[in-house]
């Protein structure tokens, strides 16, 4: 079970809302939900906790790139929403046919050259959370400026949401949306 919500900051402090995710399937899906609940480009948060296995927190400031922080990796990829923010971070891009095409080696050899080795591993595409680092990826310092250090962050456990909100100033107007 997913709990999603959408912290965005505006000149009165910050606003909630929770969020579905029922039609989710990319970062930009995500990236879009934030910046539709963004008041004049201002931060906005986006949360995903999976039953305390894992959270990630997406943040989008106007038309800059998200950045991105998973508490998880391996738990994360073994999720659908997980994997979204996972593939980002790991710069993995399932979506592309172009990228299986470059990985493929039609008749054995590289460049013309035989491989000399019988393994296909390396050549398999990682999924399901396999080689996935375990622990936190992405951006650590994603809340510095917002009042919660990178220490803080990685220190959080089963009630990450509610903390972060606390650290924010935002524990009042997110226990209305929980």
């Amino acid at each position: 079970m997913y709990f999603a919500a959408l912290l965005a900051r505006t000149e009165d402090g910050w606003e909630a809302s929770d969020t579905e995710l029922d039609d989710v399937e990319t970062l930009s899906d995500l990236t879009d939900l934030a910046r539709e609940a963004s008041v004049d480009e201002d931060t906005v948060l986006v949360f995903i906790e999976q039953e305390d296995a894992w959270f990630g927190i997406i943040r989008v400031e106007g038309e800059e790139d998200p950045r991105i922080y998973v508490s998880d990796a391996a738990a994360a990829a073994r999720s659908s929403y997980g994997e979204i923010l996972i593939d980002e971070l790991l710069g993995r891009d399932d979506d592309d046919p172009a990228d299986d095409l470059d990985t493929l080696d039609l008749d054995g050899t590289e460049d013309g050259e035989p491989d000399g080795n019988d393994e296909e591993e390396e050549d398999i595409p990682v999924k399901n959370g396999e080689t996935v680092p375990a622990g936190a990826v992405g951006d650590r310092e994603i809340l510095t400026d917002l009042g919660l250090s990178e220490a803080d962050l990685l220190a959080l456990d089963s009630d990450a949401m509610a903390e972060i909100a606390e650290a924010l100033g935002a524990a009042e107007v997110l226990e209305t949306v929980r």
